[in-house]
Formats: structure tokens, sequence, C-alpha cells
């Protein structure tokens, strides 16, 4: 058996902070790559009004109920009582949460109580972010998840 001596310790020691160090900086890498960026420029300003716009929100009682089927994406818009409600304005960004390459946003049409597009969508967890306007113009935002299974 071979004497454990300073030469060996060192290479050991030296050889762990290597990898916890090139663990951290894979780690680090990946985080910036892949980061999909800001949601708004200025946090502070986008701030100010967000109670009032989230009591107009509440107001209107809407729930939204996203839905995927075989290359299809329903959204159901209802009210407080359960019927469904024609939208003004929707936009769409159906895509990952950790990244923007799979990003789409596709064009919804009316099609009988819920608005349908279509979309090819990859197994796993997706998010649909909806933005739509009431009759009287109240603004309407939503993130939902969506669960693609294979």
């Amino acid at each position: 058996m071979t004497e454990l001596k300073g030469k060996h310790v060192l290479a050991i020691t030296v050889s762990a902070f290597a990898v916890i160090i090139g663990v951290n900086l894979t780690l680090a890498f990946k985080a910036v790559s892949t980061f999909p960026g800001l949601e708004v420029d200025n946090s502070y300003v986008a701030s100010q009004g967000f109670n009032a716009r989230k009591a107009a929100q509440e107001a209107l009682g809407w729930t939204l109920a996203p839905s995927y089927d075989a290359g299809r994406i329903d959204l159901a818009f209802l009210d407080r009582d359960g019927l469904p409600i024609a939208v003004k304005d929707l936009e769409v960004l159906v895509g990952r949460t950790t990244s923007t390459a799979a990003d789409a946003r596709p064009q919804f049409m009316l099609a009988g109580d819920v608005y349908t597009a279509l979309l090819d969508l990859d197994q796993g967890k997706w998010m649909v972010k909806v933005t739509a306007r009431s009759a009287d113009g109240t603004l309407f935002e939503q993130r939902s998840e969506l669960f693609v299974r294979g």
C-alpha cells in the first residue's frame, strides 16, 4: 500500500476544487444562456398601476380554461356564472417557461364557445400567456400552465 504524502493530498484537494468550479461554471453558463429575458423594461413603473389593473380584472369575474388535444389548443373564457364570453384583441403566447426557443403566437379563431388554434406541441409543461379585452375595454391578463401528455 502506498503512503499518503503531501503531494497526494494536494492532488486530491486541487481535483476536488476543479470539479466544483467546473460544475459551477457549467451551471452558470446554462442559466445565462437559457434565460428568456425580462418581462418588463422597468418593474417599478409597471408596478404603479398593478393594483388598479388587478381590481378591474377581478371585477370582470372571468376564468380561463386552456386545453390541448391532437394539435389543437382551445381557450374557454367563462364569466362568473360559468357562461362563455367573447373577448376582443386576443393575443396568446405559448411557450416553455425556461426558454424562448419554442415560443409561438398562434392565431385563435372563435369556434362555438371557445377560441381555437392549430399548434403542434411536444410533450411536457407549457405556458399559455393570454391578453384580451372585455367589451368595455378592461384588460384581462393571465398566465396558465398547460400539460401535454405524450
